[in-house]
């Protein structure tokens, strides 16, 4: 039950391995079309890669993980490792932020600052909060679970543990893609001491009526939900019937491991044609190297095998808010979504962003947070 700080060192030697095998990458022929549609184009993953092998400086960000200050505890046999950011102002409220896949922690790096320090970014002392965002089990600096059944429900009941072993008896959580789901389920579950959740992928689904006669925005949901099962779910039908089987090259090739992840940031960020016009380079890679350096590809991928059923509606009776970003994969309609909450207590519709709200617009990821929390006592 201990807590105990934890320092990020990789070695040198991890770097000029990571180069040598980008050096032997055996490249295949481009692709027969003009645009994305058979995958990331052979020039804009090369020339995604050149910069990695030539221009990346990893110890920059692993300087900043042990700047903001990481820490470890084990739970049910699993290391995990969090970031634990406490605010200067005594009475800020404990929030758990939680990623999910292919994200890491650092989708919250530019949050953290407004979230501690808000009278710094635009906000008042009242808006102030202490960040705790951990690694998820399988993922980044985490461990791996070993046995099966670390599911969101399980991983929301470690949450939960893990804020205990912090003592927060009362506190707030958000989250988006695997982190909305473990989000939702420390909702629907009455994790102790979660007193409200914020979600920027709210989980619902229509009833039939609402396929008989759907409004506008019902109509742009049903048609992306198409567009993902018909385009977009390869992934996540090979992660989740067959992670090992994909593991193995997602561990053992930095080449196909960038084309698994990078292909996702440009497809679900609301980008005007290069996933760079969301999210910087660098951003893109610090991301990227926490798959590639803790050897990651299977163990994140297994999440999908345990859980991918929990992308589900589920009944929610604690106080829920609702950050919608237009570029989100599969929107949420309120109509549907509120079906579910019994206190739902904010809606918040969004100009600009994509499906990795706070790591794209984190301005507006921390208004809308601000706005949402300050609802929930």
């Amino acid at each position: 039950m201990n807590i105990a700080p934890f320092t990020v060192e990789i070695p040198q030697a991890a770097i000029e391995d990571l180069n040598r095998r980008i050096d032997m990458t055996r490249w295949p022929e481009r692709e027969t079309v003009d645009d994305w549609s058979q995958g990331v184009p052979l020039a804009a993953l090369q020339d995604f890669v050149a910069y990695w092998r030539h221009e990346y400086d990893w110890y920059a960000c692993q300087q900043k993980l042990n700047d903001w200050g990481m820490f470890e505890t084990e739970i049910d046999g699993v290391i995990i490792r969090f970031l634990h950011v406490r605010s200067p102002h005594a009475g800020a409220r404990p929030l758990l932020l939680t990623h999910g896949w292919p994200g890491s922690i650092l989708e919250f790096r530019r949050c953290i600052a407004p979230l501690t320090q808000p009278e710094e970014h635009g906000g008042a002392a009242r808006d102030a909060f202490h960040l705790v965002i951990p690694c998820l089990p399988g993922y980044g600096l985490s461990g791996k679970p070993t046995v099966k059944g670390w599911s969101v429900q399980k991983i929301a009941q470690s949450w939960g543990e893990l804020m205990r072993r912090l003592g927060y008896d009362r506190w707030l959580a958000q989250g988006g893609d695997w982190g909305s789901a473990v989000t939702t389920a420390l909702g629907a579950l009455k994790v102790e001491g979660c007193a409200g959740i914020h979600l920027n992928m709210p989980i619902a689904r229509p009833l039939p009526e609402d396929m008989a006669a759907p409004g506008p925005d019902e109509m742009k949901a049903l048609e992306r939900l198409q567009h993902y099962q018909e385009w977009d779910s390869g992934y996540s039908k090979q992660q989740s019937t067959r992670p090992q089987t994909v593991g193995y090259g997602l561990v053992d090739s930095p080449v196909g491991l960038a084309g698994w992840i990078y292909e996702k940031m440009w497809a679900w960020t609301d980008n005007a044609g290069r996933a760079e016009d969301a999210l910087s380079r660098d951003d893109i890679l610090d991301n990227l190297m926490l798959y590639w350096l803790t050897a990651a590809g299977a163990s994140s991928a297994r999440l999908y095998w345990e859980s991918f059923g929990s992308f589900s509606p589920v009944q929610i009776d604690i106080p829920v808010a609702v950050s919608a970003f237009p570029k989100e994969i599969i929107p949420a309609p309120r109509k549907w979504f509120e079906r579910t909450c019994s206190k739902l207590v904010y809606w918040g519709e969004q100009e600009k962003g994509g499906h990795f709200a706070a790591w794209e617009q984190p301005e507006a990821f921390v208004k809308e947070l601000r706005a949402a929390f300050s609802l929930m006592p």
